[in-house]
């Protein structure tokens, strides 16, 4: 009965009109969830797919800068306002001894962004089923709750299938989602994690199990205004191939990706706008060619909102990296691009992306810096 289930299932999924209505999406996941015989391989929920998620204060548009939507805005006076940085690092993925992946880099950056004065530290809340379809094929969730992921699709996203990593995936994307919602009223917030940009629609990749970004933009989208126009600005060191893929049709999100042309994915997306960097790529080159794409980007596209990936794989010191990008400068491009953000009054949500150089404490503190200077430049 499930396998006659899915053939007409997947067989919907071939028209586009049914990949751009997530309601029936949410409804045809339901009714195959409701199945008996995967009921109880689904972490025990009860709660799947609420067609109509409660959202919080925090999701009207207020943020007095962002006027090209709105033309009456709330007026919050307040003495002192934090940064807000949305946590994961609690749920933990169990990972086989020697496994490649920094998974206590995240327990490390929160202790130390704790001692920065002005920013508050919030729990990540998890992101809901029908908002992870907003980016995401229904087959490909089915397989992440119930655990029925191959071998190989384990293997491509890099992580054994655990119920933590269940857990902690819709939490990394709830936190991005948050982030975003209390940037449109404060004009930043951050998220501690995320910026897992190689989860394409219908699987997942390198590290990466649901978009976050993408999850997120499309939630700003359907749940609060159909007309935001949004830029991912993606500067980890790997192109955002899952990102590009998610969005390839999607005139009101612009992709910007500027990565090592080299390196991971070896099969590149096309993005908006890819600036594939050759191996060794100085400082100089970097930030000025940067700068350039920057320029161009906000003049012509005019984003509404921004979603900021901050990789610091880009740094010399990155084992999985390929640039010769100094401390100095990947503290240079944070302050290049929130600094056109705040300049130009537009809300940006800020990611980690990715970080593996040796010393877990080199990825800490350039990941720490980005905090700092957001704090600096916005509160």
């Amino acid at each position: 009965m499930l396998a006659a289930v899915f053939v007409v299932f997947l067989e919907r999924q071939a028209s586009e009109q049914y990949f751009t209505s997530s309601q029936f999406l949410a409804q045809d996941l339901r009714q195959v969830i409701s199945l008996p015989q995967t009921t109880q391989v689904l972490l025990g929920r009860n709660d799947l797919f609420p067609l109509k998620p409660n959202f919080s204060a925090r999701a009207i548009l207020t943020y007095s800068k962002t006027n090209r939507l709105f033309n009456t805005f709330k007026n919050q006076e307040k003495d002192w306002i934090a940064l807000k940085a949305f946590y994961t690092d609690h749920y933990v993925l169990p990972l086989p001894p020697g496994h490649r992946f920094p998974m206590e880099k995240y327990s490390r950056l929160r202790d130390l962004v704790s001692k920065l004065i002005g920013l508050e530290l919030v729990e990540a809340p998890a992101i809901s089923d029908t908002q992870i379809l907003y980016a995401h094929d229904p087959s490909y969730l089915i397989k992440i709750l119930s655990g029925n992921l191959s071998p190989q699709e384990q293997q491509e996203i890099g992580f054994p299938w655990s119920e933590p990593m269940v857990e902690r995936s819709r939490r990394s994307a709830g936190a991005t989602l948050a982030a975003a919602k209390v940037a449109l009223n404060e004009g930043l917030a951050a998220n501690l994690a995320g910026g897992t940009h190689h989860a394409y629609r219908d699987k997942g990749s390198g590290f990466c199990v649901f978009n976050d970004s993408a999850i997120a933009a499309r939630s700003l989208q359907k749940e609060i205004n159909s007309n935001l126009k949004v830029a991912i600005i993606d500067l980890d060191v790997h192109q955002g191939n899952g990102t590009a893929e998610i969005f390839r049709k999607e005139e009101r999100v612009f992709t910007f990706s500027m990565h090592a042309e080299k390196n991971f994915p070896f099969r590149k997306e096309h993005s908006n706008l890819d600036i594939g960097l050759p191996d060794g790529a100085s400082d100089n080159e970097y930030l000025t060619i940067l700068s350039d794409q920057l320029n161009v980007l906000f003049a012509k596209h005019e984003p509404d909102f921004v979603f900021y990936l901050a990789g610091v794989d880009i740094l010399s010191t990155d084992k999985l990296g390929k640039l010769n990008i100094s401390t100095k400068a990947c503290k240079e491009r944070d302050e290049m691009v929130l600094g056109f953000c705040k300049k130009l009054k537009i809300p940006v949500q800020v990611s980690m992306g990715g970080g593996y150089s040796p010393k877990v404490s080199d990825i800490v503190d350039a990941h720490c810096n980005t905090f700092r200077i957001a704090h600096d430049l916005y509160f």
